[in-house]
């Protein structure tokens, strides 16, 4: 194997811009979190959001981060923090187009799912609603809030997994599991680039 030629950057002398859009253009690809939520008014809220991953299987905690806007936060910020209460769904290859537009800011007042044209899934465990539209679908609570540079990470904990019944498989023991390639799920790479699934292999652990 030919060793590759690096190039050095110190993000301590880039501009901030500059240095994120690097590392958000290596940290590929990245899922994204199609995060709902409800304010205090009973207005939903949608947004993708990938910085975006698991953390823990017990108890489930997943997290994901929000960029405050010149040291304020964004509706989805504001509205878990006040119910303490989000879903996660899923954003699949045909929900691209209305995902990438509930990224547009609207006011407090407007709803995504309104503007997108997409249908509010009231939850079983919590306040916020979830896309019918997607695939799976997790419902979690609040588990805590924390700053973190320019972001607000919140850990949830899920309570509640729904999954389109057409997407599961059984695997070698029998569990119904959800087959990547029917969620056919996209991602976040750098710059405006997004991405699919492309070849799915097995690799058993050493």
């Amino acid at each position: 194997m030919t060793l590759p030629e690096h190039r050095d950057h110190r993000l301590s002398e880039m501009d901030p811009r500059e240095a994120g859009l690097l590392l958000k253009s290596v940290v590929i690809p990245r899922p994204i979190a199609w995060v709902g939520t409800v304010s205090s008014d009973g207005v939903t809220n949608l947004a993708p959001h990938s910085y975006f991953t698991m953390v823990s299987a017990d108890p489930p905690i997943i997290l994901f981060s929000a960029t405050r806007l010149v040291g304020t936060l964004k509706d989805t910020a504001t509205n878990v923090l006040a119910t303490g209460e989000f879903t996660v769904s899923l954003v699949s290859w045909p929900l691209r187009t209305q995902a990438n537009r509930t990224s547009a800011r609207l006011g407090p007042e407007s709803s995504e799912f309104d503007d997108a044209e997409l249908t509010p899934l009231p939850s079983h465990s919590v306040s916020a609603p979830g896309v019918a539209e997607s695939p799976a679908i997790l419902e979690c609570q609040l588990h805590r809030a924390e700053d973190v540079g320019d972001a607000t990470v919140f850990f949830g904990q899920v309570l509640h997994v729904r999954i389109d019944e057409t997407a599961l498989r059984a695997d070698d023991r029998g569990r119904a599991l959800p087959d990547p390639a029917l969620l056919d799920p996209v991602t976040r790479l750098g710059r405006n680039e997004w991405a699919r699934l492309g070849d799915v292999f097995t690799q058993d652990r050493p």
